[in-house]
């Protein structure tokens, strides 16, 4: 396997992926080399938050990188489909995004989606939960310490402890605990644990719908969730040998090598993301 470190290409032991398929060999180069033969039916997904955007001790203060906005908003055109397939609500993202044309926005995992500009349309299993993810969120104002960060998204509630780590442990129980109590389902992440509906919903779901049709695909992201989109592209390059996937996994000290280890090729960071899609269109029609 081969990961793209810092502007150079350093090697790591595979990881046994069973019947999936087998990690690219290929540099970035070579990668887009291949997608430019197949432009018009590749698929490119990004994570929002640590991938399009540096992580912040405040998530609504977080802003995408510029550079990355400006190679995304080139690089819609040319390619089937840009996708955003997020942790995140439609509305923020399309908040964040400024009206970036010719982009399909998933957010809350899926649970709600939006195809270029379109309205916003949810899952309608999530729908009856809405009213105990308020209460939730009352919930978790009123007994967790402070240093906590409630985030009520509606569909989801996400507790963060970046401000405080020593918290870590607290939120986690806690949160499991009323998980347990409402049948809810938890999502871990970067400093942050997730509750959200039993509705069958992730991005490796979203991702495996939306490559059916397609002759090739991208994958962006930062955390444990994305893992999920990772196998789905291996799994349809299991299903075609002909599809071209590509992993690709934004370091951070926080996944450690967890999300480095299931990715084709890594980048340093959102910044360095915007320079690596700059130098993509150069191989692109």
């Amino acid at each position: 396997m081969t990961l793209l470190r810092r502007g150079t290409l350093t090697r790591v032991p595979p990881l046994n992926l069973g019947n999936q398929q087998p990690r690219t060999p290929l540099n970035a180069d070579q990668a887009w080399r291949i997608t430019a033969g197949r432009a018009a039916g590749t698929v490119l997904f990004f994570d929002f938050d640590g991938t399009l955007a540096p992580v912040d001790d405040d998530p609504t203060a977080v802003r995408p990188a510029p550079k990355a906005l400006a190679a995304i908003e080139a690089l819609a055109p040319v390619v089937q489909r840009v996708a955003i397939v997020s942790a995140r609500p439609v509305e923020f993202l399309r908040d964040q995004l400024g009206g970036l044309a010719g982009v399909d926005l998933y957010g809350l995992y899926g649970l709600e989606h939006s195809h270029s500009g379109g309205e916003t349309v949810t899952e309608p299993t999530a729908l009856p939960w809405v009213p105990t993810m308020a209460e939730l969120a009352d919930l978790a104002r009123a007994e967790l310490p402070p240093g906590t960060l409630v985030e009520y998204k509606r569909l989801s509630v996400a507790l963060h402890w970046r401000t405080a780590p020593q918290l870590g442990p607290t939120m986690q129980q806690w949160g499991q605990a009323q998980a347990d109590r409402l049948g809810l389902r938890v999502q871990a992440g970067r400093m942050v644990l997730e509750l959200k509906p039993p509705v069958d919903r992730d991005k490796g779901m979203v991702i495996g719908e939306v490559i059916r049709e397609a002759t090739g695909a991208w994958y962006f992201g930062d955390d444990v969730s994305d893992i999920k989109a990772f196998a789905a592209l291996r799994a349809r390059a299991a299903a075609d040998p002909d599809f071209f996937g590509v992993c690709v996994a934004v370091a951070n000290p926080e996944t450690g090598q967890e999300v480095a280890n299931a990715a084709d090729l890594t980048i340093e960071s959102p910044a360095a993301l915007g320079d690596f899609l700059t130098r993509a269109l150069t191989h692109l029609p």
